[in-house]
């Protein structure tokens, strides 16, 4: 089956119908897991991704704040770091029982040595790189960002980048999320698997 190339998928109204040929012929064994930093883009991605693969989209974040019953601001706030974490971990090994489907994680969770090789032995992990320009643009138009709530978030990011990154570099795929359109990432992570599934 021949492919489109992504950089021309971007948001065109066809895109999804687009996308849904691309996907095509993929055979969704194991949740797929979308990896990387916030503004990475992984639940539009992901959302986008599931509709294309005729998938349930699940996002960690959103099923922590329902275990939880609060926000996760209020769980860093009233509980701290290591208590959201540990709610974070029980909730992906629960998840990653279901039926395959797309799942995005939290910027932290893939950091968690116990979680990534749960997510690695048990998923198809995709880790969306983006640069810091493209991730800071993204992230200023949320004010939910607990880890980014100091004087210099710029620097946070910087930091979490030179921590995390080489530990996101152990997914099994690695996708360019940056200034393209989203469309264009899905299509990139379609191809991907496409030729994962061929070379297995």
């Amino acid at each position: 089956m021949s492919r489109p190339d992504s950089s021309d998928i971007g948001e065109r109204p066809d895109a999804a119908a687009e996308l849904r040929r691309q996907a095509e012929g993929i055979s969704l064994e194991r949740t797929l897991v979308l990896v990387g930093l916030m503004g990475a883009g992984k639940t539009t991605v992901g959302r986008r991704l599931a509709a294309a693969l005729g998938v349930p989209f699940r996002d960690a974040d959103e099923e922590i704040v329902r275990a939880a019953g609060m926000s996760i601001d209020d769980i860093f706030a009233q509980q701290g770091e290591c208590e959201f974490r540990r709610g974070e971990r029980r909730v992906i090994a629960r998840l990653i029982k279901e039926p395959p489907h797309v799942l995005a994680t939290g910027g932290g969770a893939f950091i968690d040595p116990s979680t990534r090789a749960l997510l690695n032995a048990e998923a198809l992990t995709v880790w969306l790189r983006a640069p810091l320009e493209v991730l800071m643009r993204r992230v200023a138009r949320r004010n939910d960002r607990p880890l980014l709530k100091e004087d210099d978030p710029e620097a946070v990011m910087r930091r979490l980048m030179e921590v995390r990154y080489p530990l996101y570099a152990e997914a099994h795929l690695t996708i360019d999320s940056g200034n393209g359109p989203h469309n264009s990432a899905v299509a990139d992570v379609l191809a991907a698997i496409h030729e994962r599934q061929a070379k297995a």
